[in-house]
């Protein structure tokens, strides 16, 4: 079974680091650990350490890892980070200190849910500012904060926005001041103390060593830079962070001399992806390692070998192939080809139930 290496030591300096650059800028920030897909050996690592309590609080996407969280640490402040599906409300209630809105109907489901809990449910309004994906529109955004007040049980703490995930819009000092005027404009129509201003992920850190991101904007949700160490502003590592806390390993199943093109009429039959080298004839041959993962576990573009001199041939449901070259240097069958994931193969990998994983 391929593995999944895991360095919860590397995790945890890395959110301190971040605890001490943010608390440089004076911004807040929300550890986001959707990436783990509530794998709890690991959580509890983490989130046991003290380092966690310079944190503002832990954001998820996933109900059933903020049931988790809770267990590991009640004390925890948790945050749903997506809209909530109305038909999930008194679990979002019950395991979500806060969660991040947009439509007034499920607003509305929330507070019936938090009275019946007994509980004051926290809220930040999210603001579509040209992303496109979940936040209110700008010419309603008043009106749709107007009817949230007057909820007894919905506590408003703050105003975000979404930028970068899906078409990739930058959160430049244009668009992060836009946000500012929308909290200004809520504070002085309406006589409300937003206390967060979340202006962002991962993406944003770049910009605050530069002084371009507004002394309003206080808040920022973080994930990719605290496992992978790079912000994805520029996909390259950020400040001092480690970015080596995840390899991936697989495991040679097969390791033979062959042909580096296929043999026979290639139709539209295969279930995989492949790549071939030339279009030449010439029957030239190459090492060829079959490994112990597939389509289903990860995407291969979002994994790169840790040897330069290992190049992708193909892949299928579970099983991929990468060339050696003309010499097998160390390779055999039953070693290993180690691999660099990203954010979003780390994701999958976690997420994948044939993956082993190895807590270092």
């Amino acid at each position: 079974m391929a593995k999944l290496r895991i360095y919860p030591d590397r995790i945890i300096k890395n959110i301190s680091k971040m605890n001490d650059y943010c608390r440089k800028y004076d911004k807040e920030w929300t550890f986001v650990t959707k990436v783990l897909g509530g794998y709890k050996p690991l959580l509890e690592k983490i989130l046991h350490d003290e380092v966690i309590l310079g944190t503002h609080s832990i954001g998820d996407s996933r109900v059933s890892s903020l049931r988790t969280i809770k267990k590991i640490n009640p004390d925890l402040v948790t945050m749903y980070l997506k809209p909530p599906s109305s038909a999930y409300t008194k679990n979002v209630v019950k395991y979500a200190d806060i969660s991040l809105n947009t439509e007034f109907s499920t607003i509305k489901k929330l507070n019936e849910e938090a009275e019946n809990q007994k509980k004051t449910h926290r809220i930040i309004i999210m603001i579509e500012l040209g992303e496109l994906r979940e936040g209110v529109v700008r010419e309603k955004f008043l009106d749709f904060y107007s009817k949230v007040f007057d909820l007894k049980n919905i506590d408003v703490i703050g105003i975000g926005t979404n930028l970068g995930c899906m078409y990739g819009i930058e959160p430049t000092f244009d668009k992060l001041i836009q946000l500012s005027l929308y909290e200004q404009l809520i504070e002085i129509k309406f006589q409300r103390d937003l206390k967060l201003v979340s202006g962002g992920s991962s993406i944003t850190l770049p910009l605050l060593g530069k002084g371009k991101v507004p002394k309003t904007v206080n808040h920022l949700r973080i994930g990719e830079a605290i496992f992978l160490g790079t912000s994805p502003f520029n996909n390259k590592k950020f400040s001092n962070l480690s970015t080596n806390a995840f390899e991936f390993d697989a495991n040679i199943v097969e390791f033979e001399k062959k042909e580096r093109i296929p043999d026979g009429i290639i139709g539209e039959g295969n279930v995989g992806h492949a790549e071939l080298k030339s279009k030449s004839t010439d029957s030239i041959q190459e090492y060829k390692a079959v490994l112990d993962f597939g389509v289903v576990d990860v995407d291969i573009d979002n994994i790169k070998p840790k040897d330069n001199g290992v190049q992708f041939v193909g892949t299928t449901s579970d099983l991929s192939v990468y060339s050696i070259g003309k010499k097998p240097k160390d390779y055999k069958t039953g070693k290993v080809l180690r691999f660099s994931p990203d954010y979003m193969a780390v994701a999958r990998l976690m997420n994948s139930k044939f993956i082993e994983k190895n807590i270092v």
